[in-house]
């Protein structure tokens, strides 16, 4: 049977190597800890649909490594996405401090209006926190992203993440910030329906414009 949903959205999930990329998605999937994670090699794929804001919505989720020796491959996979979780790890400040390069390279190569979350991971070694919450919550202020702080291990805020993304790229649909029909918005129609009211709105809009 096939899947039903009113809007498919692009994904990445970027950051430096060891921030819990890896296993932050598998969390968000499969509701479970990936104990025993390796570094990511080239790019992961992963999908989950959700109910965001009344709407059915499918993630396609690709999970870009870390590594340096990988950037060149991973960077094309930026071209067209509508969101990403740009994650580092809050118990290491050189996750920290790569964080300009990465967001850099997502407004430059992905959508020009990509919704992007800070998203602080590994919440859970808070005793071996090397970046505090205010240092954090400022840069994402002074850089226009949403701020989060995540535990892959435990869970916590990590469907909150992309939910809060989701939810920000569906309310930039309904004023008219985002069009699903421009190439390269990193969103789609899921359901012909979808498409159809939303034609039937514009034409309705149309009408309005003819008869004044």
């Amino acid at each position: 049977m096939s899947e039903t949903y009113d809007f498919l959205f692009k994904f990445l999930v970027i950051g430096s190597a060891g921030s819990g990329k890896s296993c932050m998605l598998h969390q968000f999937i499969e509701k479970k800890f990936k104990g025993d994670s390796s570094h990511t090699i080239g790019v992961e794929f992963g999908s989950k649909i959700v109910t965001v804001a009344g709407k059915t919505v499918k993630l396609q989720i690709w999970d870009t490594a870390g590594q340096e020796r990988f950037r060149s491959v991973t960077r094309s996979y930026y071209r067209g996405a509508a969101g990403a979780l740009l994650v580092y790890d809050i118990a290491n400040r050189e996750s920290y401090n790569a964080l300009g390069e990465w967001l850099t390279d997502a407004r430059t190569l992905a959508s020009p209006n990509i919704v992007i979350l800070l998203a602080g991971n590994k919440k859970d070694l808070d005793d071996d926190r090397q970046v505090t919450f205010l240092e954090a919550s400022k840069f994402a202020q002074e850089n226009e992203l949403m701020y989060l702080e995540t535990s892959a291990k435990s869970g916590e805020n990590v469907e909150e993440a992309f939910l809060k993304c989701c939810k920000t790229i569906l309310a930039k649909i309904q004023n008219g910030e985002l069009d699903p029909e421009r190439i390269g918005s990193g969103i789609q129609f899921g359901d012909s329906k979808a498409r159809l009211l939303r034609q039937d709105k514009t034409r309705k809009q149309g009408d309005c414009f003819c008869s004044v």
